[in-house]
């Protein structure tokens, strides 16, 4: 079928069948939002299987991209099959992903194991995190056994992102130091392993202990699962073997102790969630338009009506 086609429902067969032009066409759509994001996703629910996703964040500059490519060289030397989703800002003008992460990573783009997409916000009514979710379930309902989600930084959107992963590796470079002493406590929560990319330059020895008394000092210390730390450096492809085998780890631990089971249920409760509150900015915006919007408006500004009652009034037909 031709893949620029909007018949989702033959899209998505031609790419459960391994079509990969019908896959990116479906992320285009997903992406797009609208009646057939939401159409791919009721065709996807049913089929999510057992892909594995894992969230990788940290500051812009700490090598995420690189050491995703490492990450993947090493997935397919045993013979594993992979899919990225590199999270990118959105273009002011064209709403497209500017990043150009496909392009760190294109020693592996003629590699039949080996999907890549970079994706924005475009027009998605539920945002990015909400456009991720469905993009991760679609590649997991076409027979994606794991799913790497970059995100560009350590930003509100990135940690939702993040924390819709099965694991969450945060990357840092040596010297982080007062940079992110803000993020923290945010870093800590999230994290299942922590990085150290680059960690063939001074400094990564004093980063190591600073993320060893900062997991000694937090509540993390009295639960099941500690934070692994785990040396690479992206360029040369030095610590991969060690990051799968941390990530393996973790996968093992929750799979064996239940906690992925309830992660994964949170998050499809945190995604209902979302989606209603989403559904009901969109129709909050659609009410506060046209004539009687301006006259509620305007009885308010000269105070014979007060903002409540004003409100309660537009909200009428949707409470």
């Amino acid at each position: 079928m031709n893949s620029r086609s909007t018949d989702t429902a033959e899209l998505f067969k031609d790419a459960c069948a391994g079509d990969r032009a019908a896959l990116a066409r479906l992320l285009s759509l997903i992406e797009r939002g609208g009646d057939d994001a939401r159409n791919i996703g009721r065709l996807a629910y049913p089929k999510v299987g057992d892909g594995y996703i894992v969230g990788i964040t940290g500051a812009p500059g700490a090598g995420k991209s690189t050491l995703t490519s490492t990450l993947i060289g090493h997935l397919r030397s045993k013979a594993q099959e992979v899919s990225v989703l590199a999270i990118d800002p959105s273009s002011p003008f064209t709403g497209g992903a500017i990043l150009g992460d496909r392009i760190r990573m294109q020693s592996h783009a003629t590699d039949a194991g080996v999907f890549i997409r970079s994706m924005a916000t475009r027009g998605h009514l539920g945002g990015l995190s909400l456009a991720t979710s469905e993009a991760v379930r679609l590649l997991d309902a076409v027979g994606s056994p794991c799913t790497l989600v970059e995100t560009v930084g350590v930003g509100q959107v990135e940690v939702e992102i993040a924390r819709n992963a099965d694991t969450v590796v945060v990357v840092v470079n040596p010297g982080w130091g007062d940079s992110v002493q803000a993020n923290k406590a945010g870093l800590l929560e999230i994290a299942d392993v922590f990085v150290i990319n680059k960690s063939d330059r001074p400094g990564a020895d004093q980063t190591q202990r600073d993320l060893e008394q900062m997991l000694e000092l937090s509540d993390i210390a009295s639960v099941a699962w500690r934070p692994m730390i785990v040396r690479t450096v992206g360029t040369t492809g030095e610590g991969a073997v060690e990051l799968w085998q941390a990530i393996t780890a973790h996968r093992e631990h929750s799979t064996s102790d239940g906690s992925l089971a309830k992660r994964r249920e949170q998050r499809l409760r945190n995604e209902l969630r979302a989606i209603i509150e989403r559904r009901l900015e969109h129709r909050a915006r659609e009410i506060c338009t046209g004539a009687r919007w301006e006259e509620i408006q305007n009885e308010m500004l000269a105070r014979s009506r007060d903002p409540w009652s004003c409100a309660d009034e537009m909200l009428a037909g949707i409470l």
